[in-house]
């Protein structure tokens, strides 16, 4: 069984197990072991079967445990306009989570 979830403004393919990292929401911190739910489901497939929502499947969630906080990769972002002597440089990372899918309820 799959599931397709948006989280952070991103869609995501899920199954049982699988290890995923999301963008931490609501300026939340987690703990190691933390329970996660997600709540914005948006298909639900097993074997040739797919059910689709209008925009979200009603009554289906997706649970997980925390495995750790982290930060992304750091991103450099570059401006420069030729000729004219401009040039900027800014980084950013972005605080993520790592969550294990438990299982995925319909």
């Amino acid at each position: 069984m799959y599931a397709v979830i948006r989280t952070g403004g991103k869609q995501v393919r899920v199954a049982k197990g699988d290890v995923i990292q999301i963008e931490r929401f609501h300026n939340k911190t987690f703990t190691k072991g933390d329970a996660l739910e997600l709540p914005e489901v948006l298909a639900v497939g097993e074997g040739e079967t797919l059910r689709l929502g209008s925009p979200l499947v009603t009554g289906a969630t997706v649970h997980g445990v925390v495995v750790r906080e982290m930060r992304g990769q750091k991103l450099i972002v570059y401006k420069k306009k030729k000729r004219k002597g401009y040039q900027r440089s800014h980084g950013h990372r972005q605080n993520l989570v790592e969550v294990r899918i438990d299982s995925i309820s319909v």
